[in-house]
């Protein structure tokens, strides 16, 4: 069903149309709502347009052997003496911050949790169905209302504690590369964040803002400090159209992208007006040094589990945005925990909930201000280690001056080897997780992990990697050909073998979440890991085949 408003609508917004339709979608999209999408895209769609271009322009030096580096043109940013605006005190303790998708039960389970933060995502977490869109900004504008509330199939009933008992609501829109195309203007698709971030501030910035509770976000996959300045730009014009005092919206920004770890005093500076921290992104992160490095052989990374934090070239990411962050008086967030309480073993479990205590401790001993957590079983523990260690709300007097991070520190290859496991575990979670959000889940448990959209990312871009490096770029085969540790070369035969045989090895698929789709999910994972080129993201793809 299409609604096209040939009419001019408030703010001047004809030229909307919205190419679907679900239920609640009239109460979300109201005209005014609509005047705003139009009046944002219209400000930025040409800039955001260019600045996608500058991405692959700026990859093909990649691909070509440029290496990232600090810019010269903006050293006198980094050198400066400036700082961010105040942080609202709102924000000043933010040690455990729950994430997850924007459904009803996840909303007012995570503001009840007991995290100081609840990161609504859009993106990550999210499968972007135009149903989900429209249910996940109704679930919003209920908790904003504090009118929220849920009742399950069994008869349970879910309802948010008093506003002052609540985590404080964060949303993730989606990121500048992905467009909504259920709303276009002009002709045009709106990007999905403008889209995601303007219909939750249309509906609740007035009434968090008389709760000094923002609104807030998180700003996800930026490459650059000009794309912090778009988003400076359409923030402020949101502000404007509202009638919001400028910088009352303010922001996290994910230093997720390997591109951006060279910029993050910039990104800074761009939204200082506004913006109250950066985070370690860290899966994201993984997935863009691949990316950015997919024709470079010498930077191959070894499978998943063998990358983590301890990693030189990620201790030397989270160690440069704790000191870039405390000296321009912003938050420093650590990472995500991913883990699930595992049930039925308890020596399992608690090797599992050992090393998120691990994790925790590193990042607080580090500096960090806070930490995600998937789950909330985890939030105890998070909050045991940085109340131990971080008496006051935040740490940012740890001013970490012994921190010496240069290019060559941020891009150090990785130690490591790729096992029989590790290869087939990246094709099952990869056809899992996408088996699902095809069928409209954005977050799914495997093995006792909350996979979301950028654990599959790393997945799905390392198959590809090992595979083409394997095979040398069509080039003469090679002695140095990548292998697995038992000695097998990696080629394409061994992908087509594991794609053929999951589905025997998943058991009874039909109880998994979009058991329907995994057959969608192995051809689709088999066409990007055949193609001559990397796809930029799984969900790119993706996206055309869903509602």
């Amino acid at each position: 069903m299409s609604a096209v408003f040939a009419e001019p609508l408030p703010g001047g917004s004809n030229g909307v149309e919205v190419t679907a339709q679900a239920a609640g979608q009239d109460s979300v999209l109201p005209p005014a709502a609509l005047a705003l999408l139009a009046s944002l895209h219209r400000r930025v769609k040409e800039r955001r347009q260019a600045l996608l271009d500058a991405r692959v322009t700026r990859q093909a030096t990649f691909d070509a052997g440029e290496l990232p580096d600090f810019r010269e043109d903006t050293r006198a940013i980094r050198e400066g003496d400036w700082r961010v605006a105040p942080i609202p005190a709102a924000l000043l303790d933010r040690r455990v911050e729950i994430t997850g998708p924007v459904d009803a039960k996840m909303v007012i389970n995570a503001l009840n949790s007991g995290a100081k933060v609840f990161m609504a995502d859009f993106e990550d977490s999210t499968s972007p169905t135009w149903a989900n869109l429209i249910a996940g900004q109704q679930s919003l504008i209920g908790a904003v209302a504090g009118t929220l509330q849920f009742s399950a199939d069994s008869g349970k009933r879910y309802a948010l504690k008093p506003f002052a008992e609540q985590a404080v609501l964060v949303v993730r829109p989606r990121g500048w590369h992905l467009d909504e195309k259920h709303v276009r203007i002009d002709g045009k698709p709106i990007a999905g964040g403008l889209f995601d971030l303007a219909v939750f501030a249309f509906h609740g910035a007035q009434a968090l803002a008389a709760k000094d509770r923002g609104p807030y976000f998180y700003l996800p996959k930026l490459q650059s400090m000009e794309e912090a300045a778009l988003w400076e730009t359409a923030l402020s014009h949101i502000e404007a159209t509202l009638g919001l005092a400028q910088g009352q919206m303010k922001v996290t920004v994910l230093i997720e992208t390997l591109p951006a770890a060279f910029e993050m005093h910039e990104i800074l500076h761009a939204l200082r007006g506004r913006i109250v921290g950066l985070n370690c992104g860290r899966w994201d992160y993984i997935f863009s040094y691949l990316k950015t490095f997919r024709r470079h052989r010498d930077r191959v990374l070894p499978e998943r589990g063998q990358v983590t934090m301890t990693q030189p070239f990620l201790k030397a990411y989270s160690e440069l945005l704790i000191q870039t962050c405390h000296r321009r008086g912003a938050h420093a967030m650590g990472g995500m925990a991913a883990q699930i309480p595992i049930s039925g073993d308890e020596a399992a479990n608690e090797q599992a909930m050992a090393r998120v205590r691990a994790d925790k401790l590193r990042e607080v001993s580090a500096g960090h201000d806070g930490t995600w957590v998937a789950h909330p079983a985890l939030i105890p523990i998070a909050r045991e280690i940085f109340d131990e260690h971080m008496r006051e709300a935040n740490q940012q007097q740890v001013a970490r001056a012994d921190v010496h991070v240069t290019r060559e520190q941020l891009i150090a290859p990785c130690a490591g080897t790729i096992t029989r496991g590790g290869f087939e575990g990246n094709v099952e979670v990869c056809v899992r997780y996408l088996a699902a959000w095809l069928d409209g889940s954005g977050c799914v448990p495997i093995h006792w992990l909350m996979e979301d959209a950028a654990t599959a990312e790393i997945s799905r871009t390392q198959l590809w990697q090992w595979l083409h490096h394997a095979d040398a770029f069509g080039q003469e085969p090679r002695a140095d050909h990548l292998h697995l540790a038992d000695g097998t070369q990696i080629d394409f035969a061994l992908l087509e073998r594991a794609l053929r045989e999951l589905p025997a090895k998943l058991g009874d698929i039909a109880q998994l979440p979009g058991s329907a789709r995994i057959p969608d999910a192995i051809a689709l994972l088999d066409k990007l890991s055949r193609g001559d080129e990397l796809a930029e993201f799984l969900t790119l793809p993706a996206y055309e085949r869903l509602d």
